[in-house]
């Protein structure tokens, strides 16, 4: 368990040292998500990192994303996947429908993750009505288990469909220590959270 948790500290400091192409937000400053599909105010250092795995998200982490992460998807409208698709042919990805209700969204990023990453077991936990930029929403809570390095997942997310698009909001670490560590920092974040289709 031991070098398994020391993998994952590892490829996380190589995700966060000062060669990986990211940008760092300070506290207090007003940050765009793609373009300003979504405008936040961080009470929190972050790092938003270049990568992305789909035309609408963008991934901050505080230690790196291995340890902890806010994964935004701004503006996914109806017809398109969460993320980037490997094979449209063999491993298609669920798409944002025209009729989505918000209990159809944690169900859209089970399904998404169980496709793209691989993931034999994921579940989705707790889910309660919410609001995010002021738009009614449905938070949930999540895990799954990382098939790369074994070692539990929390998640937890904030969405909402907007004009026909799909604004979502998740925070995900490791179970053991990160999760509860900086889950606040994700939830005082929200709280933030400003939608240009509002």
């Amino acid at each position: 368990m031991f070098r398994r948790f020391a993998a994952i500290a590892l490829s996380a400091l190589l995700v966060a040292t000062p060669g990986s192409a990211h940008k760092v937000i300070e506290s207090g400053s007003p940050a765009k998500i793609l373009n300003g599909a979504i405008l936040v105010k961080p009470q929190s250092r972050w790092n938003r990192l270049q990568q992305r795995a789909g035309t609408f998200q963008e991934v901050w982490t505080i230690d790196g994303d291995r340890l902890n992460k806010i994964v935004f998807y701004a503006g996914v409208p109806v017809g398109q996947p969460l993320l980037r698709e490997r094979s449209k042919k063999r491993d298609p990805l669920p798409k944002v429908a025209a009729n989505m209700l918000l209990p159809d969204i944690p169900v859209l990023l089970e399904r998404t993750y169980r496709t793209q990453y691989g993931l034999a077991i994921m579940s989705i936990g707790k889910q309660e009505p919410a609001t995010l930029g002021g738009q009614p929403a449905i938070a949930f809570q999540y895990s799954f288990i990382d098939p790369d390095f074994e070692v539990e997942t929390k998640g937890e997310a904030v969405a909402v469909m907007l004009k026909g698009k799909l604004y979502l909001v998740a925070f995900e670490a490791p179970s053991t220590f990160y999760f509860d560590r900086d889950v606040a920092k994700f939830r005082e974040l929200t709280r933030t959270v400003t939608l240009s289709g509002a």
